[in-house]
């Protein structure tokens, strides 16, 4: 029973076919294959637009390339405080922004709202030299506390980026299964709502290590391929990792799939929030689940072999931990949990 992460479980059966696929006969090398142009063509066919495409092999990557083309050395990022790249990512988009400042927020269900970023941005004074510049918002689909951002959160927050002159970014590291549970269109999810560049994942649905930058306007792609480059992420054998998103990408099995994560969390939430002394910290909108368990409840899950975060220190006889299911959960183990964890 493995519910510590959706990265835990390994890679769909059509991908790994795909990567011995692609390793036969010689093919252009640095992205000039033709695999790297078709999940292009898929990947524009799936926006409804012209969108520049850039794959590589992790989300930190991604946010940190991405970022660092949109923001200079003295911007500063907003960001939900609870989010990857301020937690998560050991310096990284510092690091290769070479200096830009995360600003981290507060907010309900790790979602950032216009009204904390308006008051966040009253602090800094534009063109005044001792202030790092507001470059860009950042937020998280879906957020690190299993939640979702619907268009209609996302669009106000652009639209107040747009109007103190920054760039709107998406860290889409479960991006599939945010929207396999708003059941919107990905243009509606992203540029239609305001979204300018995203990391597009495919990892923790069951890829072995592929995401993708996307620009929803080329043209502010700009120096990304000399940072990809600079920062060694432009393999030379990229066929291998554009084999897994074109296999990611072919017909709608990677929302059917993040569809089914979903769907074992919240069977997962409604047996948990049966059990007395069990209470569920936040929604259940995509394929996490947190909830604040009693410690004797947890202890004897572990007893049994069941594998899942402590999120909070103990408090009063009672932890709050982090539960995610994966596009391979088997859903027995979802049923034996709870049985375990109400004591039968």
């Amino acid at each position: 029973m493995n519910f510590s992460s959706d990265n835990s479980y390994g890679a769909w059966p059509e991908i790994v076919t795909a990567i011995g696929a692609a390793a036969a006969g010689a093919v252009a090398s640095y992205g000039g294959d033709a695999l790297t142009a078709k999940v292009r063509a898929r990947l524009c066919e799936l926006f409804e637009r012209e969108v520049a495409v850039f794959p590589v092999i992790s989300g930190t990557a991604a946010n940190a390339l991405a970022l660092a083309t949109l923001v200079p050395p003295h911007g500063a990022v907003f960001c939900h405080g609870e989010s990857h790249i301020a937690v998560d990512e050991c310096g990284a988009p510092e690091f290769f922004t070479h200096g830009a400042k995360l600003v981290p927020l507060e907010g309900d269900g790790g979602k950032l709202v216009p009204e904390t970023l308006e008051r966040a941005l009253s602090h800094f004074h534009k063109g005044f030299v001792h202030h790092v510049q507001p470059a860009a918002v950042s937020i998280t689909q879906s957020t690190e506390l299993g939640t979702v951002y619907k268009p209609g959160e996302i669009a106000p927050l652009a639209a107040l980026a747009r109007a103190h002159g920054m760039k709107m970014h998406m860290d889409g590291a479960r991006f599939a299964n945010a929207l396999a549970s708003l059941k919107c269109t990905p243009a509606q999810a992203t540029w239609r709502a305001g979204v300018d560049a995203m990391s597009f994942g495919a990892t923790k649905n069951g890829a072995l290590g592929a995401e993708a930058v996307i620009f929803f306007d080329p043209a502010q792609a700009r120096d990304f391929e000399y940072r990809r480059k600079k920062a060694g992420h432009l393999l030379s054998k990229m066929r291998f990792v554009s084999a897994q998103l074109d296999a990611y990408l072919d017909g709608t099995r990677w929302l059917e799939r993040a569809g089914r994560a979903n769907r074992l969390a919240r069977k997962l939430a409604q047996g948990l929030e049966d059990i007395p002394g069990v209470q569920l910290a936040h929604p259940v909108e995509a394929n996490a689940v947190f909830a604040v368990v009693p410690d004797a409840t947890l202890a004897r899950l572990r007893g049994h072999g069941a594998a899942f975060y402590d999120w909070a220190p103990p408090e009063n006889g009672r932890t709050l931990v982090r539960l995610v299911t994966s596009f391979a959960t088997p859903e027995a183990d979802v049923e034996r949990f709870v049985k375990i964890a109400n004591g039968e």
